[in-house]
């Protein structure tokens, strides 16, 4: 997710390159909204320097959704703190004050911070050897390293709201300074900020960390180890029904299945790169009869080897191989966020190995397929992403060249909306990453499609040609949902828990009113599983209301409640959880309807 509206304890910091982006350069073109949001970060600054002044600053951006900055600071800030801070920044803004920007040298701003007891920007000062000229914008007696823009003066400001604490390492470091971060937002309007601020509460009540411990999701185990999930039966059985799904769309789509092992030789891994590039996000190994083994944190290599088993003709071409592969990455315990940051997932991966001439049909039908599959799990709005060739590559120009060309057609026949991200591709290859929006409007990043010259360039990938010749293989990586941890999550927060009947992990519970209506309630429980409706029966002693208000709160979509004139009429009354009401059913008709909610829909 872009800017995510909610916060762990623990938040990643900039990387330096990307201070350097915040910090340096030309004045960037930003919207009106983005750069209320900046300056509002450096009222924020001048407000915790003048109620905490033994603070130190270091950056505060504007985001998607808001803005931030992290501070060195003693303090440990509070609810409370938030809100002095917050009437400090009201006074700033009521007296209007200018934003003045300053061209400085670079050893006027090393002497300028220097004097201020300010080491985080003189560490950012010295580290931008490059760059002889630096501004700073003056607000008052205050002032901070910066390229801009900002309102001409802090009264433009018309709506803002701090949000949440949070801790950063010093420029992503863990080894670094532990910073606290402040997040905030800001609007044009204060309507904008009310609808937001609405946003965020809901985000709140759907975030799937509460909702999986409320409905016996899932967990994660401090003592089996951060980022490693336990999946609760309930959990299990929307994850089985998920990948089900996706097995059988995959067959339906000229897909084959494969599977490959956890571990492999580190050989492997050197041939594939991974230990020259990847290496820190990978576990150690171990040690079998003198060989080095480690945890696998791709399948890519895996397939690759399938491939190399044999060889290929064009007319074998192209092959499809797809697997649900759980790998392990190391992430650090900052990063880790529910099921949205693990260390250890199951990536839905695939790999295509086609001719070059293959390449634009197979990159269009695997854009289709993936918006078909994010459509049956409820999502409709998408946003593409192009990114191209970078400086520095590998792999023929030419081959550049036509998938690049075949990218932009798909692009430009979705007929949906897309970016280009010009020399963002990777150096293997250029992509497209598919976007989805939720039902709060919030942005997710689930898949990708990757072509790579690469890989087949270092396992020398071949296939006889129709000529005779051997030719150079294209490969194509893709996932559609990302992983099942990430995707669960997302759905968990599309639905906020609701499940549609299809994925819920219990789709019908009988209720009963009383003792009397036991037996009726077990013939229809035995008739729902004949039809393997997944359904069970509450014949607790608690009253009726009670009853129904449980299965509300456990987002069972429907309630089939036995009462004596059910039982008179050998009927059922169904109550869904959307609060419709149909009475006095006949039981086929019932269950006819509950199976058909119940089938995989159609991709």
């Amino acid at each position: 997710m872009t800017n995510a509206l909610l916060h762990d304890s623990v938040d990643q910091g900039l990387s330096l390159s990307d201070i350097d982006k915040e910090l340096i350069g030309n004045v960037p073109d930003l919207s009106p909204l983005e750069t209320v949001r900046h300056s509002c970060a450096h009222i924020m600054a001048i407000a915790v320097q003048k109620l905490f002044p033994e603070t130190k600053v270091t950056i505060g951006p504007s985001t998607d959704v808001g803005f931030y900055y992290d501070f060195d600071t003693p303090q440990t800030f509070t609810a409370e703190d938030l809100t002095r801070i917050e009437a400090e920044m009201k006074a700033i803004i009521t007296a209007d004050i200018p934003f003045v920007r300053e061209s400085i040298s670079r050893d006027e701003a090393l002497k300028l911070f220097a004097d201020m007891n300010e080491p985080y920007k003189i560490e950012i000062i010295k580290a931008i050897e490059t760059q002889t000229e630096l501004t700073v914008y003056k607000t008052g007696d205050w002032l901070d390293l910066c390229r801009g823009p900002h309102v001409e003066s802090s009264g433009k400001i018309k709506a803002f709201k701090l949000l949440s604490v949070a801790g950063a390492y010093w420029r992503g470091d863990e080894n670094k300074q532990m910073l606290q971060r402040i997040y905030g937002t800001a609007h044009i309007d204060k309507k904008q900020l009310k609808i937001q601020l609405q946003q965020i509460e809901e985000a709140k009540k759907r975030d799937h960390r509460k909702l999986g411990k409320a409905l016996d999701l899932f967990s994660i185990d401090p003592t089996i180890g951060g980022g490693l999930v336990l999946w609760h039966p309930k959990g299990a059985r929307i994850r089985y029904l998920i990948e089900e799904f996706w097995r059988k769309a995959h067959y339906d789509n000229g897909y084959e299945l494969v599977s490959s092992p956890h571990v492999a030789r580190d050989e492997l891994w050197k041939t594939s790169g991974h230990l020259e590039f990847y290496q820190e996000n990978m576990y150690s190994g171990m040690d079998v009869d003198g060989q080095q083994y480690l945890v696998k944190p791709m399948n890519c290599p895996f397939h690759v080897s399938i491939y190399k088993q044999g060889l290929y003709s064009y007319r074998n071409l192209p092959c499809r191989w797809a697997e649900l592969g759980t790998v392990y990455r190391y992430e650090r315990s900052g990063v880790l966020h529910g099921l949205l940051r693990v260390r250890g997932f199951t990536q839905d991966d695939a790999h295509i190995f086609m001719a070059i001439e293959q390449l634009a049909d197979e990159l269009s039908k695997t854009v289709t397929f993936c918006l078909k599959m994010l459509r049956v799990f409820g999502f409709e709005d998408f946003k593409l992403c192009l990114a191209t060739r970078p400086e520095k590559f590998v792999g023929d120009t030419e081959l550049w060249d036509k998938a690049e060309t075949a990218l932009y057609d798909v692009l430009k026949q979705s007929n949906i909306a897309y970016d280009v991200d010009h020399g963002g591709g990777a150096f293997y290859g250029p992509k497209i990453d598919i976007k989805l929006f939720d039902s709060l409007g919030r942005e997710w990043q689930c898949s990708t499609i990757q072509v790579d010259f690469n890989l087949p360039e270092r396992f020398n990938l071949l296939y006889a040609a129709q000529d005779g010749s051997r030719q150079r293989i294209v490969m194509v990586h893709r996932a559609l949902l990302g992983s099942i941890e990430r995707f669960f999550a997302i759905l968990v927060e599309h639905y906020a828990g609701a499940f549609p009947t299809w994925l819920a992990p219990i789709q019908a519970r009988i209720i009963t009113v009383s003792e009397k209506q036991e037996q009726w309630a077990t013939t229809v429980l035995e008739a729902l599983k004949k039809k393997n409706v997944r359904a069970e029966v509450d014949f607790s002693a608690d009253k009726l209301g009670a009853k129904i208000r449980r299965a509300q709160m456990e987002k069972i979509p429907n309630m089939i409640i036995c009462g004596d004139k059910e039982v008179s009429t050998q009927t059922v009354s169904l109550r869904k959880r959307t609060g419709e009401q149909l009475n006095a059913q006949p039981l086929d008709d019932l269950i006819n309807t509950i199976v058909e909610a119940s089938c995989f829909p159609v991709l």
